[in-house]
């Protein structure tokens, strides 16, 4: 099993992030490597090491909202919680949790117009016992952050983690946000059937030939090549393609984070010193709040540290406060967005049997719980 990255692996990863693991024969100019080695260097890493490629869906352009739900379980019942929120077919991400709390972290792609009707069935997850306290933060679109060359040492292919230098960096960054959006417009959906099954399809692996897509969906390459260029990137729906490596190796760990600001300006600091760190996995903006989402990547030496610069900032006032879990990587569950609620142009919520599933959920929680208290006594 290959331990460490080298810089011209961490370079050829990056390019492949920008560009797509289908531009090939572009990252090869760009990185002045033949195509057949590039390609074989990929296909040795992909074999050495966990190396996926996906693509980041513009939910946005799909007419639909992120939101990242921090509950905290009723001890004992962590796996029970995180199964009652999978009642809800919009969930994309859902992982016990531990940390400021031991629980779940869920990530849903909600349809703008159901917003409400969503919190009325986290309030539901509540009020049926299943959890001890939610909190629903809903975001702009998800964007992930590419950059992991900086803060690598090319001579001893070691990490070094520059913590106070990144302490100054903040302190005199621009206030502007360049890269990550101001909060989104409700927009009208501009995918049709075809981009959704074919988006499905690339977030499971964004290197699928359109031939093997065609065959999958039962439409032509050429009708895939079509809706690929066309729709999926003409309209956006395709916001970029994401490269998932374990560059800090095996004893390290994934993170969530919310931190709060008293200002605009010093949010906006903050998120722009994070946008070429090697750490940072995924960041979004907090509607309607100065607080900030980030999905975070630390080898596990390191994390005590960042904790600790996080309380200085807080101490300068800079930083006015922060809360985080740590992922459980080995109770973690991802979905695609559900295409099976697409229809007809249109997406289909279906609130009411949301809510009675949970209610059935809950009751069944209960009987077991019944069960279990007789056969102790």
């Amino acid at each position: 099993m290959r331990k460490k990255f080298g810089l011209s692996d961490l370079k050829m990863l990056e390019t492949l992030a920008n560009y797509g693991p289908r531009n090939i024969t572009e990252i090869s100019r760009k990185l002045h490597i033949p195509t057949e080695t590039l390609r074989k260097r990929i296909k040795r890493l992909y074999s050495q090491t966990f190396l996926r490629f996906n693509i980041s869906v513009n939910h946005t352009n799909l007419g639909l909202r992120n939101a990242v739900v921090f509950i905290e379980a009723i001890p004992g019942y962590e796996n029970v919680l995180c199964d009652a929120l999978k009642i809800n077919d919009f969930w994309v991400f859902i992982s016990r949790c531990y940390g400021t709390f031991e629980g779940c972290v869920g990530i849903f792609t909600i349809p703008n117009k159901n917003c409400s009707q969503f919190e009325e069935f986290i309030s539901e997850v509540e009020r049926m016992r299943l959890a001890k306290k939610i909190q629903v933060f809903w975001l702009t679109h998800f964007n992930s952050v590419q950059s992991k060359r900086k803060w690598f040492n090319q001579e001893k292919e070691t990490w070094n983690f520059n913590w106070n230098e990144w302490i100054q960096e903040i302190e005199n960054e621009t206030a502007s946000l360049p890269r990550i959006p101001v909060e989104p417009e409700a927009s009208l959906v501009k995918a049709d059937e075809i981009d959704v099954l074919i988006l499905k399809e690339l977030e499971k692996d964004a290197r699928i030939s359109f031939k093997k897509l065609g065959e999958k969906l039962g439409i032509s390459p050429q009708l895939v090549s079509y809706h690929y260029h066309s729709h999926l990137l003409n309209r956006r729906l395709l916001k970029n393609f994401e490269v998932t490596f374990l560059h800090f190796g095996k004893d390290s760990e994934f993170s969530f984070f919310i931190f709060s600001f008293d200002n605009w300006r010093k949010q906006a600091k903050f998120t722009f010193s994070l946008l070429d760190k090697p750490f940072v996995k995924t960041l979004g903006r907090i509607l309607g709040e100065n607080k900030l989402y980030a999905y975070l990547y630390f080898p596990r030496s390191e994390f005590r540290t960042f904790l600790d610069v996080l309380s200085k900032l807080v101490r300068n006032n800079f930083l006015e406060s922060y809360q985080y879990v740590i992922q459980d990587i080995t109770s973690s569950s991802r979905a695609t967005i559900p295409y099976q609620c697409f229809k007809n142009g249109k997406w289909i919520y279906h609130h009411e049997r949301y809510i009675k599933l949970l209610h059935k959920f809950s009751k069944e929680k209960a009987l077991m719980e019944k069960k279990l208290t007789l056969r102790f006594t």
